[in-house]
């Protein structure tokens, strides 16, 4: 026996239909690549969309082109995306902050056949768009006045190129299962791989976002998603907003810490999300200034493990809660979120800070294990650590192209390749990724949580620990240590502020102290480049 209910695809254009429709009026602000700031709503992204639609079509893209898109976040980026979704396209975010040769390797396996870009990325595109035989067009997101001289002959402005188009257009019906969107990993190890979300997984992924466990987010407030619409599907920030109405302020190309708390102070911005190295900067300009943060009450830190002392500075010190999550470009990307269930609602003092680092618990969606590596699994008793597995609706069960598929099983568990365990109320807590831990004398040493650790310390502004060959213990950790501006502390400083809480035998064996740690294209600590950098160190006295 079948149920009586319509059928109804979910569909990501109906979430800016609905957006239209009831929260027509919600602001979207961005400030402009060009400069200024510019303000429209919900109603005339809506609008705007639609002729992103027809226009598309008008230049003969059909369903399940890629079209790629290399932007900041602001308005236009936005109404490309739901254009794009809306007619049945695929939107290809691609991240600037990769190699060239990279990005051309990316477009070509893609296919792109459009592209919408930023006036800031134009030389990127311009330096290797002849490697990119599909790309048959560039839309340059800015107005006439603004288009600069360019050597792409396929290249057009895109408010010229979108007033060739009315809104007249009706959004294509098709199947939720529907390719929407791709975006590839970075590619840390050998070539990036790419994710294909569907209508349905990213319908389904906002509306697990939106729920009061997760990110909580509703008609009133005022989101300013400072995460990149091309850094893992923009955290679904780009679909939980405009569904349940919250107002969206876009941070343009302004993500140093003067410009972040300029437009947080100045529009009043009531939740925001982004990396641990983003919050660095905005709390250094803080401290400089001597600013507060009167409207923002909740900030989403996750793409990288958030330290202990940032949570305790955000919290004591501006009266904002912090938001611990974890989740994967496969993953649509949220996983975890650490939120406060009713069995740690009255934690205190350094016992909360120790919980809020964690990762935290899953929303209904997401299943989660963690295995030894024979596949067996481990004990939820918060010190059994292992290989961390997920599966679930908004999950990947493939790469594009089949690459990559010894990281998923045939019961659809994918192997994140992080390490990590779970305590018995289901908070999950990430201690490396399975290529970084640090094995001495046969046991397992955590990176992520000595370099929270060391962070804590007053006077040190970031760390990374890597494993270093040891002639005795195969591996001891080494801490690399970037001084805080005006700082200048001492190797035995450091070792003796983290001594007394690990076990005696994690204490790293030396500490480098260098002038700044590489990071990703999406903000990790890049431990390869470290431990290349560091390939012939030797520890005192080996």
């Amino acid at each position: 026996m079948r149920g009586l209910m319509q059928e109804w695809p979910l569909l990501c254009h109906k979430i800016m239909d609905h957006a239209a429709l009831y929260h027509g009026d919600r602001e979207v602000i961005s400030r402009s690549i060009e400069g200024p700031m510019h303000r429209t709503n919900y109603r005339n992204i809506h609008e705007r969309a639609r002729q992103v639609a027809k226009r598309l079509e008008k230049d003969g893209i059909t369903m399940g082109d890629r079209v790629a898109t290399m932007a900041w976040n602001t308005w236009r980026h936005l109404e490309a995306w739901y254009g794009i979704l809306g007619m049945g396209a695929v939107y290809h975010t691609l991240n600037p902050r990769l190699f060239p040769d990279q990005i051309a390797w990316i477009m070509n396996d893609a296919t792109d056949k459009l592209l919408f870009v930023d006036l800031t990325f134009l030389p990127i595109i311009e330096a290797i768009a002849d490697k990119v035989p599909s790309l048959a067009k560039v839309v340059v997101l800015t107005d006439a006045a603004h288009m600069p001289q360019t050597k792409l002959a396929n290249a057009v402005a895109y408010e010229y190129w979108i007033n060739e188009a009315d809104a007249d257009y009706a959004w294509r019906e098709f199947d939720e299962g529907t390719a929407a969107g791709m975006c590839y990993t970075s590619g840390t190890t050998g070539d990036p791989k790419g994710v294909v979300y569907s209508h349905r997984s990213n319908v389904l992924h906002a509306m697990t976002g939106a729920q009061p466990d997760m990110l909580n987010l509703s008609s009133n407030d005022r989101m300013m998603p400072v995460v990149p619409l091309f850094h893992a599907n923009g955290w679904s920030t780009a679909f939980v907003c405009p569904m349940v109405g919250a107002s969206m302020i876009m941070p343009g190309a302004g993500m140093d810490g003067a410009s972040i708390y300029q437009i947080l102070t100045e529009e009043r911005v009531t939740m925001t999300a982004a990396v641990p190295t983003v919050w660095l900067m905005l709390l250094e300009h803080l401290a400089k200034v001597g600013g507060s943060l009167p409207d923002l009450q909740r900030v989403v830190i996750g793409g990288a493990a958030c330290p202990p002392a940032m949570i305790k500075t955000f919290q004591e010190t501006y009266g904002v809660e912090v938001i611990h999550a974890w989740g994967m470009t496969e993953m649509s990307p949220l996983g975890t979120v650490c939120t406060l269930k009713p069995e740690y609602k009255n934690l205190t003092g350094q016992a909360r800070l120790d919980l809020q680092a964690k990762q935290g618990h899953p929303p209904f969606t997401v299943e989660m294990k963690v295995t030894d590596d024979e596949n067996n699994p481990l004990p939820w008793d918060a010190k059994s650590f292992g290989r961390l597995k997920v599966r679930g609706p908004a999950v990947s069960s493939a790469y594009y192209k089949g690459h990559g598929a010894e990281q998923f099983d045939a019961e659809n568990w994918f192997d994140t390749g992080d390490v990590a365990h779970v305590d018995e109320h289901g908070y999950m807590q990430i201690t490396d990724r399975a290529k970084d831990v640090i094995k001495s004398g046969g046991e397992w040493i955590s990176t992520i949580e000595l370099e929270n650790l060391a962070v804590g310390h007053p006077e040190v502004a970031e760390a990374a620990v890597i494993g270093i060959a040891h002639p005795k213990w195969d591996e001891r950790p080494l801490l690399v240590i970037v001084r805080r501006q005006g700082c200048d502390p001492s190797k035995e400083s450091i070792l003796d502020f983290i001594r007394d809480d690990i076990a005696k035998w994690w204490l790293p064996d030396d500490v480098a102290f260098v002038d700044d740690i590489p990071h990703t294209a999406t903000g990790k600590i890049q431990k390869t480049t470290l431990r290349k950098q560091f390939s012939d160190y030797k520890f005192p006295g080996t």
